[in-house]
């Protein structure tokens, strides 16, 4: 019975393999169409603290973005674009035990959609293309990277929730007059929520679906 076995196994993988038919594994991530509603400019304004942690938390109790969103398809993708993003005022600075924090984006920033859960209308992926150099007192350091989060229809909530080992601290250029608080070793994280308007006051939403 084993020879027979193995003998159909032999001839059936003939078979295919003289009319092409290869066999591969299965994508683990299947292309997804991401429909953005509206598509066009935005706005974000946080609705809680933003906490940028890097050995130490620094904290920005005001923080805007804005920038565009658009339809796209692939997995992941990217639905929207920041194109500038701002923490704290001169009226209301991010501070530390360091001192106040200045934090200067270098934008674009991405946008990228991973996973939809039609159930909840909630979009679960990630802001990438982080860059920003940040200030604490007399510490100067840069973090790049991305940062996990996710993004509700029925709120219009971006949540960005990023864990460590998603953002690092910059070796070009490398912190200054930071001492051992902040190295190249520190794993930064950002933690925040942003309402995003669409900029004819609508929540936009996005819905992502297997074609």
């Amino acid at each position: 019975m084993k020879k027979h076995t193995r003998r159909f196994t032999v001839v059936a993988g003939a078979a295919a393999a003289a009319f092409g038919l290869t066999v591969g594994p299965a994508s683990a991530v299947p292309s997804t169409v991401w429909t953005v509603t509206p598509t066009g400019s935005y706005t974000a304004t946080n609705s809680s603290n933003i906490v940028l942690t890097a050995t130490i938390p620094m904290t920005c109790t005001t923080s805007s973005a804005s920038g565009t969103m658009a339809s796209a398809t692939g997995n992941p993708a990217t639905v929207a674009q920041i194109n500038a993003i701002s923490f704290g005022t001169s009226a209301s600075p991010c501070t530390s035990v360091l001192g106040n924090v200045s934090t200067v984006a270098v934008t674009p920033w991405t946008v990228v959609a991973q996973d939809y859960n039609a159930a909840t209308g909630v979009t679960t992926g990630y802001v990438g293309n982080i860059k920003a150099n940040v200030t604490a007192g007399a510490c100067k350091f840069t973090v790049t990277g991305k940062a996990s989060g996710t993004y509700t229809n029925s709120t219009g909530v971006l949540s960005v929730n990023s864990v460590a080992g998603e953002l690092v601290v910059s070796s070009s250029p490398a912190p200054v007059n930071c001492g051992s608080v902040v190295t190249t070793s520190t794993r930064p994280t950002f933690k925040g929520n942003y309402v995003i308007k669409a900029s004819n006051g609508t929540i936009p939403k996005i819905v992502g679906s297997n074609p």
